[in-house]
C-alpha cells in the first residue's frame, strides 16, 4: 500500500504545484490524469523522492518515505517523461551499468537479470545496438527495462506513451498490464484512453488538488444517461455555448461533435449516448477546484 497524506508544494517562484494530496493506492494498475501543470509530475517526483514537498507524509508498506528516503529508493523503479542515454552504448552494456548502480554487484545474477529485461521488454535482438540509435517506442521499452532493475515493487511511469505510433503503444500497453499484475504502477498521464483501458483505480489532478478519485467502470456509470451528443456547425456550436453548458467538441467528417452533461434532453437534436471516461474528465474539470489556501 502507498499512502499519501496532505501531501502540498509550493515553488519558490509562487506555483503552487501540490495542494493537499490524498490517496491511496494498492497493488494494481493507478492511473493519475490531469491537463498539463496539473501537478502530476511534481508528484511523481515527490513519491519518488527526488524532491521534497512543504507539508504532508507519504507511507510505503508502513514506512515514511520521506524521512527514510532510501527505503523507497531500493524498492522503486521509475520512467520519467525524459530521460537521457550515454551516446554509441549499446542496450546490454548500458543496463548492465545501471544495474551496477542499482545495487546488483553479482557479476551473473547482474547478466541473468540484464538478459531476462532485454527479453520481457523485446529488446534482446537489439542489445548490441546503441541505445542513442533507437525509436521512440524502443527508447521507452528500454526505459522500462532500467526501471525494472533490482525487482521493485513499486512502479512510476511519467507519459509513457506522449508520441508512440499505436502499434508501440498497443505493446507498451501490454507489457505494462504485465507488470500490473504484480506490482504497484502509477501511470501519469493526459491521454485518458490509457487510464480506461489499463487502470483499475485512478485520480484526477487539477491546480494540484485531487479533483476525482475512484474506478473508471464506477466513474463512467455514475453519468448513465445524462450524456448528450449532437452533430453542429462551427456557426451553430456558438449559439449553443450560449445556453448550454459542453463539456467537449470534437471535429468529425467536417462537422462539430459536441458532448453535454445533462439530466435531461438539453435541446431538439441532441440524442442520449453511452458515457465514456473522456465525458468524466471534462465533467470534473468543468467544475472546476476550489479554492482553499494551502501550507
Amino acid at each position: 500500500m502507498l499512502s499519501i497524506t496532505d501531501l502540498s508544494k509550493t515553488y519558490r517562484n509562487g506555483v503552487q504545484a501540490l495542494c493537499r494530496v490524498n490517496l491511496s493506492i494498492e497493488p494494481g494498475m493507478f492511473g493519475l490524469l490531469g491537463p498539463n501543470g496539473a501537478g502530476k509530475s511534481t508528484l511523481m517526483r515527490t513519491i519518488a523522492t527526488l524532491q521534497d514537498p512543504d507539508r504532508g507524509q507519504i507511507r510505503f508498506e508502513g514506512v515514511d518515505i520521506l524521512e527514510h528516503p532510501q527505503i523507497i529508493r531500493e524498492q522503486l523503479g521509475y520512467l520519467p517523461q525524459e530521460f537521457g542515454v550515454y551516446p554509441r552504448i549499446s542496450a546490454e552494456d548500458l543496463l548492465d551499468h545501471l544495474a551496477v548502480l542499482k545495487g546488483v554487484l553479482n557479476k551473473s545474477q547482474r547478466r541473468e537479470q540484464v538478459e531476462a529485461l532485454l527479453q520481457q521488454t523485446n529488446l534482446y535482438e537489439v542489445r548490441k545496438k546503441a541505445v542513442s540509435s533507437f525509436s521512440g517506442g524502443m527508447r521507452q521499452r528500454f526505459g522500462i527495462a532500467q526501471a525494472l532493475l533490482g525487482d521493485p515493487k513499486l512502479l512510476i511511469v511519467d507519459e509513457p506513451t506522449a508520441g508512440l505510433d499505436p502499434e508501440e503503444r498497443n505493446r507498451f500497453h501490454n507489457l505494462l498490464a504485465e507488470l500490473g499484475q504484480n506490482m504497484i504502477v502509477i501511470l501519469s498521464t493526459h491521454i485518458v484512453e490509457d487510464v480506461r483501458d489499463l487502470c483499475s483505480n485512478m485520480a484526477v489532478l487539477a491546480d494540484g488538488r485531487v479533483v476525482l478519485n475512484g474506478e473508471p467502470e464506477t466513474l463512467i456509470d455514475e453519468l448513465r444517461g445524462a450524456i448528450w451528443i449532437k452533430r453542429t456547425t462551427s456557426a451553430e456550436l456558438q449559439a449553443l455555448r450560449s445556453h448550454i453548458p459542453i463539456l467537449s467538441t470534437r471535429l468529425v467528417g467536417g462537422q462539430r461533435l459536441v458532448h453535454v452533461f445533462a439530466s435531461e434532453k438539453p435541446a431538439d437534436g441532441f440524442e442520449s449516448m453511452e458515457p465514456s471516461l473522456e465525458d468524466v474528465y471534462f465533467k470534473v474539470l468543468q467544475q472546476g477546484v476550489g479554492a482553499d489556501v494551502c501550507s
